[in-house]
C-alpha cells in the first residue's frame, strides 16, 4: 500500500502575471502625482468670437494676454505699461521683424487694449495678431 507523503509534489510557483500588474499601477500612480506637481503657468482668459478668424503662424511666439481685470502679462508675466515697453524694445532690438500675438478677453477695457496696441506701435512693430475663437459672433 502506497501512503501519500503529506508534502505535495507539486513545486511553488511565482505568479508574474499579477506582479506586472501591481508595477504598472504603481507606475501610473507615480506619472499621476509627479504630473500634478508641476505648476501651470497660464492666463485664463475669454478669447472674442470672430466668423472671419484665421489661423496664424506662430513662430517664436511673444505674447500680450490682456484680462479682464486691466492685468497686462508678456510672455506670461505680469508686467506693468511701463515695463511692457521695455520688454518690447528689447524684443525689437533681438529680432529683425517681430510679430506679437494678442490674447485680450472678450470683456477686456476697450482702453487697457488700445493702450497695448499703442505701446506695440511705439516700438515700431507692425505684426499684430489679435486672437480670437472661431465662431459666429453675436451681434450687437
Amino acid at each position: 500500500m502506497i501512503i501519500p507523503s503529506p508534502r505535495s509534489q507539486r513545486r511553488a510557483r511565482i505568479e508574474i502575471v499579477p506582479l506586472i500588474d501591481v508595477i504598472f499601477f504603481l507606475l501610473a500612480t507615480f506619472v499621476m502625482v509627479s504630473l500634478s506637481m508641476i505648476q501651470n503657468k497660464g492666463i485664463t482668459v475669454n478669447l472674442p468670437v470672430a466668423s472671419s478668424a484665421l489661423p496664424q503662424k506662430q513662430e517664436n511666439p511673444v505674447t500680450i494676454s490682456l484680462t479682464d481685470k486691466g492685468e497686462i502679462y508678456f510672455n506670461k508675466e505680469k508686467v506693468d505699461s511701463e515695463t511692457l515697453q521695455q520688454d518690447l524694445n528689447r524684443l525689437k532690438a533681438q529680432e529683425n521683424d517681430p510679430k506679437v500675438f494678442i490674447h485680450g478677453d472678450a470683456k477686456a477695457n476697450l482702453g487697457d487694449f488700445t493702450a497695448v496696441i499703442d505701446s506695440i506701435r511705439k516700438t515700431g512693430i507692425t505684426k499684430i495678431a489679435i486672437q480670437t475663437k472661431s465662431g459666429t459672433a453675436a451681434t450687437p
